[in-house]
C-alpha cells in the first residue's frame, strides 16, 4: 500500500512552531498597518501627500523584489531546506531595518524624505526576504487541503495576538522608553521588537520541517516560472482578491489612529481599539477550521466579506459620542475578518498544487511571493488614498481639523472600505477551486505516487513532483 502526504498529521508543536513566524513578523506588519504613516506625518514630519505617494512609490518596487525573492528562495537548495534557512539569515536585516524606519534624522526636511525613502524601501526588502520563504513554507509542510486551513489558522491565531500585543503596548511603549522624546522613543520600541522578533523567527526555524518538493528533475528558469503563473486562473483571481481585500483593512487600520486623535478626540483609546479589534481577529482566525467543515472556503469568504460591508458602512452612521457601539462594531468587523487571511493563505498553497497539477511544475515561492505583493500593493494604494485625500481636503499634523478634514476621516474608516469589501464579494465567485474540484485534483496528484525502494525511509517522489519526507 502506497503511503501518501495526506497521511501526515502535523504535530501540534509543529503548528505552535509555524504560528510564532508571524507573530514575529507582526511586530512590524501591524506597526505599519496602524502606527507608521501617523507617524511619518505627527513624528517624522511630513505631510500627508508626501507620505502616500511615498507609500505608493516604495510598495511597487515590491514588483520585481517579491516575484525575484520567490525565484531564489525556489531554486534555494540546502540541508536545511529551501525555505527555512531564510528565517535565520533574514533576522540581522530586519532588526536594522526596523530601527533605521523609525529613526527621526537631525537633518532638513528635503534629506528627512530622502531617509525616508530610503529606510522605508531597505524596511520592505528585508521584510520580503524573510516572509516570501516563511509563507512558501506553508506549501511544502503539509499537502492535505484541511491541514493547511488549520496551520493557517494557527499561523493567523499567532499574527493577530501579536498584533494585539503590538496595537496595545506601542503607544505605551513609546512614551515609556522616549521619557518625553517621542522619536527617540519610537527607535528603541523598534529595537525590543526586533529582538522579540528574532527569537520568534529562529522558533519557527527548529519546529518545522519541509516535506513537499518540486519534481527531482526539475529544470525550469525564472520566465517559465512566471509563465507557469500567469496562466494559473485560480491564483490570479485571488491576485486581485487579496489586493481589494487589503484595501478594505489597511484603510481602516491606518485611519482607526487618525479617527480617534482627531474626530473622536479620545487618543488614550487608540490602543485600546487596535488591541479588541485583533483579538477577534484572532478568534475568527480560531474558528476557521470548524466554519469549512461545513462551508466550503470560497463561499464562506463570499459571506464574511459581505458582513464585512455591511458592518463597515453601519459605523458611518455611529455618532463620535457612542464610543461603546464603535467597539462593537469594531469587534465584530474583526470577527469577520478573522477568517479572511487563513482562507487566502490556505487558498493559495491550493494553486500551487493546481499549477503542479496543470503543468507538472511546482514554483511554491513565487505563487507566495506574488501573492504577498498583492497584500503590500493594496496596503500601498490604501496609503496614497489616504495621503492624498487628507491632503487635498486641508489635514495639518497635531492641529485641530477641519470639517472637511474630520469627514474624509471618517470616510476613509467607514464608506470606502465598504465599498472594496463588496467589491471582494462577486470578485470570489469568479474563483474555481471549490472543495470538490480539490478533492479531485488530490487524488490525482496523489494517484501518482510512487514508492522509494525502501518504504522505511519514509520518502515518497512522485512522477508529478511531490516529495514526502
Amino acid at each position: 500500500m502506497i503511503k501518501t502526504i495526506k497521511q501526515h498529521q502535523l504535530k501540534l508543536s509543529e503548528k505552535v512552531g509555524y504560528a510564532c513566524g508571524d507573530v514575529a513578523s507582526n511586530f512590524y506588519w501591524r506597526v505599519f498597518d496602524v502606527f507608521l504613516f501617523i507617524f511619518y506625518t505627527d513624528v517624522f514630519g511630513l505631510s500627508a501627500a508626501a507620505v502616500g505617494t511615498m507609500m505608493l512609490v516604495t510598495r511597487l518596487i515590491d514588483a520585481f523584489s517579491d516575484p525575484l525573492m520567490g525565484a531564489i528562495a525556489d531554486r534555494t537548495k540546502t540541508r536545511f531546506g529551501k525555505f527555512r534557512p531564510y528565517l535565520l539569515w533574514g533576522i540581522i536585516p530586519m532588526v536594522a531595518a526596523g530601527v533605521l524606519t523609525f529613526t527621526v534624522p537631525e537633518v532638513s526636511d528635503g534629506n528627512k524624505l530622502i531617509w525616508a525613502y530610503a529606510t522605508y524601501i531597505f524596511m520592505m526588502l528585508a521584510y520580503t526576504f524573510i516572509n516570501v520563504p516563511y509563507g512558501a513554507l506553508l506549501g511544502v509542510v503539509t499537502a492535505d487541503s484541511q491541514q493547511r486551513t488549520t496551520l493557517t489558522s494557527f499561523r493567523f491565531i499567532g499574527a493577530f495576538s501579536g498584533g494585539s500585543i503590538v496595537a496595545y503596548m506601542t503607544p505605551e511603549l513609546v512614551a515609556y522608553l522616549g521619557q518625553g522624546n517621542e522619536a527617540l522613543g519610537w527607535q528603541y520600541t523598534m529595537l525590543v521588537y526586533g529582538l522579540v522578533a528574532a527569537v520568534l523567527f529562529a522558533i519557527t526555524f527548529f519546529s518545522t520541517k519541509e516535506r513537499i518538493a518540486p519534481p527531482v528533475n526539475q529544470k525550469t528558469s525564472v520566465m517559465q516560472d512566471l509563465k507557469d503563473l500567469t496562466q494559473n486562473g485560480p491564483w490570479k483571481v485571488l491576485f486581485v482578491l487579496a489586493l481589494i481585500i487589503m484595501m478594505t483593512i489597511s484603510l481602516r487600520g491606518s485611519t482607526g489612529t487618525f479617527y480617534f486623535k482627531y474626530y473622536v478626540e479620545r487618543p488614550d483609546l487608540i490602543g485600546s481599539f487596535a488591541m479588541v479589534y485583533m483579538i477577534a481577529l484572532a478568534i475568527g482566525a480560531a474558528s476557521t477550521p470548524l466554519l469549512t467543515k461545513f462551508i466550503d472556503k470560497r463561499r464562506l469568504l463570499m459571506i464574511l466579506m459581505a458582513i464585512v460591508a455591511a458592518l463597515s458602512l453601519t459605523f458611518y452612521f455611529v455618532p463620535k459620542e457612542n464610543i461603546t457601539l464603535m467597539f462593537v462594531l469594531q469587534i465584530l468587523i474583526g470577527l469577520a475578518l478573522g477568517p479572511k487571511s487563513p482562507l487566502v493563505f490556505s487558498m493559495y498553497a491550493d494553486t500551487a498544487d493546481f499549477s503542479q497539477w496543470r503543468t507538472g511544475r511546482r514554483a511554491t515561492a513565487m505563487i507566495f511571493s506574488a501573492a504577498a505583493f498583492s497584500q503590500k500593493l493594496g496596503g500601498a494604494l490604501a496609503g496614497a488614498m489616504i495621503g492624498w485625500l487628507l491632503a487635498s481636503l486641508g489635514y495639518a499634523a497635531n492641529q485641530v481639523q477641519t470639517d472637511a478634514s474630520q469627514a474624509g476621516i471618517v470616510l476613509l474608516m467607514t464608506l470606502i472600505p465598504a465599498v472594496f469589501a463588496a467589491i471582494a464579494v462577486p470578485l470570489i465567485y469568479f474563483y474555481p477551486l471549490d472543495d470538490k474540484k480539490l478533492a479531485k485534483l488530490q487524488q490525482d496528484l496523489q494517484q501518482n505516487y510512487e514508492p522509494n525502494d525502501s518504504e522505511k525511509s519514509q520518502s515518497k517522489v512522485s512522477s508529478t513532483g511531490a516529495v514526502n519526507v
